[in-house]
């Protein structure tokens, strides 16, 4: 097992640069730390999630199978040259997705992030997902990052919005249809 955390701080991030799983150090606000900083934010708001009462068993075990995979998604991307998403592991998210989705009634209209605690948790969790891959793009314009743990957050952004439909219907028996305003009176 890897080296264990007796001491929080250590005051060598008070220069404004941190050590990467390499034992290099770079600034906070690299691409790297920015990429791997936002799967992290992620791997919270799922966990943030996971804490909501009463979700229906198939989803938790879904968001904590995720969690441990962002969790090496993670170690990947704070240490450069490390591969550790494979292709079966985005293989598995889509066809995690597809059961969710074929549940699900087909999608006609825009829906509003919502719909009970758990659904709103979930569209937040899926709006991190969205950031973390923005930021995993930024860095691999400047580095290489492994395409499948790109292709990853792609799909589970894509999971996650299946999931908090899921949940609203779970929660609240349905969806909140996003009402376009056409002008004055209609």
């Amino acid at each position: 097992m890897g080296n264990r955390l007796s001491k929080i701080y250590t005051r060598t991030g008070d220069d404004g640069t941190t050590g990467l799983g390499d034992g290099s150090r770079v600034r906070k606000d690299t691409a790297r730390v920015e990429a791997f900083g936002t799967v992290d934010e992620l791997n919270s708001a799922i966990g943030v999630l996971l804490a909501v009462p009463d979700l229906p068993d198939p989803i938790a075990e879904c968001l904590t199978a995720v969690q441990h995979e962002l969790f090496d998604l993670g170690g990947e991307l704070c240490i450069p040259g490390t591969t550790v998403v494979s292709a079966d592991q985005v293989a598995r998210l889509e066809g995690v997705l597809d059961g969710f989705n074929a549940e699900l009634p087909p999608l006609k209209e825009f829906i509003l992030p919502g719909g009970g605690p758990a659904a709103a948790a979930c569209h937040l969790a899926r709006t991190i997902a969205r950031r973390a891959e923005r930021r995993a793009w930024t860095l691999a314009a400047q580095e290489p990052v492994n395409p499948e743990a790109l292709r990853y957050l792609n799909r589970l952004s894509d999971l996650l919005f299946v999931l908090a439909r899921a949940l609203a219907r779970h929660e609240r028996g349905g969806e909140v249809l996003w009402r376009r305003k056409r002008g004055p009176g209609d």
